[in-house]
């Protein structure tokens, strides 16, 4: 049976990915109580990683795509917490984005929206969330974005 998450997935033309396996030596979720935390999720597409620097290579469109596709394999995390049931979320707590950005670009929290605008396009209001936004002079890779996010889950 298909439930509204994934009806709403759907709906905006968006596939979940595997959920990422880890590339070293932790784990990509850990549940305590109510709350999943899930490991940085990088931007990774179709295509391979999305690599690049922020007010070099890359501009804010771009970015919020990256960010967008770190945002897919979070929920794609969070429905294996959930034991594939991604009505079980209550809402989003908290995203934590880096960007990978030159030391003068300023945009962070535009790419970021990437992200956020995601989760509320998905979960609705239950989408809405804490967040930082953080420029960094480089990240695993060279991936262009990095988010890690804190859920409630029933």
């Amino acid at each position: 049976m298909t439930n509204a998450v994934e009806t709403r997935l759907s709906d905006l033309g968006l596939t979940l990915p595997d959920a990422p396996a880890p590339a070293a030596n932790y784990v990509p979720f850990v549940q305590s109580g109510n709350l999943v935390f899930v490991s940085g999720q990088i931007s990774s597409g179709a295509d391979g990683l999305i690599c690049g620097k922020l007010g070099a290579e890359l501009d804010v469109a771009q970015g919020a795509l990256a960010a967008k596709a770190c945002a897919l394999a979070l929920i794609a995390q969070l429905r294996v917490a959930c034991g594939g049931d991604l009505s079980r979320l209550k809402r989003v707590v908290k995203l934590t984005g880096f960007v990978n950005s030159t030391p003068d670009f300023t945009d962070q929290p535009k790419v970021v929206n990437g992200a956020s605008d995601l989760m509320v396009a998905v979960f609705g209001d239950a989408g809405r969330h804490a967040r930082a936004a953080v420029g960094a002079p480089s990240l695993p890779l060279g991936v262009a974005v990095e988010i890690e996010g804190v859920f409630e889950i029933a």
